[in-house]
C-alpha cells in the first residue's frame, strides 16, 4: 500500500496517476528506475538534492507532497480504466479542499482530461482552481514519456517561479 504524502500549508502536490509495479511492491512513490520524478523535481528546484524514492517523507521539509488518482498499481497508466480515473478526480477534490496547497500538479494531460472531464486542456497553468489551490498540469516523468529530462525539468519549473513569485 502507497500512502499520500499531504499535509496543511504545502506549497504543491503532485499527483501521479497511479502506481507503477516497482511502487507496489517498495511501497514508494515514483520507485522504478525508469522514472524521472525524482531527478525533475530537484532539477526543477523543489529540492535542495535529489530524493531517493525511500526518501520520499522528506518531501514535506519542502512543502511538496504527493498524492494519486488512482491505488491500483498497474504495469501501465493506460491500463486505468475511466470510471477510475472520474472516481479519482472527484476524491482528489475533496482532498485539496481539505487540505488547500497553494497548487496541485496533475503529471499527465490526458489523465487530467479524463479525471476531471475536461477536453483541450493545455499544458501548465489552468482556468480553473480548486479552491484557493491552483491546478497545473505537467508532463508525466515516467520512463515511458518521449521528453528528456531538461524538457521535464522546464516544465515542472514554470511551475516553481510561478510559486516563489507569489512569495512562498
Amino acid at each position: 500500500m502507497i500512502s499520500d504524502i499531504l499535509q496543511p500549508g504545502l506549497r504543491v502536490v503532485f499527483c501521479g496517476i497511479n502506481p507503477g509495479k516497482s511502487s507496489a511492491h517498495t511501497g514508494f512513490h515514483f520507485a522504478h528506475p525508469g522514472n524521472r520524478f525524482w531527478k525533475v523535481i530537484h532539477l526543477a528546484g523543489f529540492t535542495e538534492r535529489q530524493l531517493k524514492p525511500e526518501e520520499e517523507q522528506h518531501l514535506l521539509d519542502t512543502r511538496c507532497g504527493i498524492t494519486m488518482l488512482v491505488e491500483r498499481p498497474t504495469v501501465q497508466a493506460s491500463e486505468v480504466a475511466l470510471h477510475e480515473l472520474r472516481a479519482g478526480g472527484r476524491e482528489l477534490m475533496t482532498k485539496m479542499q481539505d487540505y488547500q496547497p497553494m497548487a496541485l500538479a496533475v503529471l499527465g494531460k490526458q489523465a487530467f482530461e479524463q479525471a476531471f472531464n475536461q477536453r483541450g486542456a493545455k499544458w501548465g497553468k489552468q482556468d480553473i482552481t480548486l479552491g484557493d489551490t491552483e491546478v497545473w498540469i505537467l508532463p508525466n516523468p515516467s520512463g515511458l514519456n518521449r521528453a528528456t529530462v531538461e524538457q521535464l525539468a522546464d516544465s515542472y519549473r514554470e511551475l516553481e517561479v510561478s510559486l516563489t513569485a507569489r512569495g512562498r
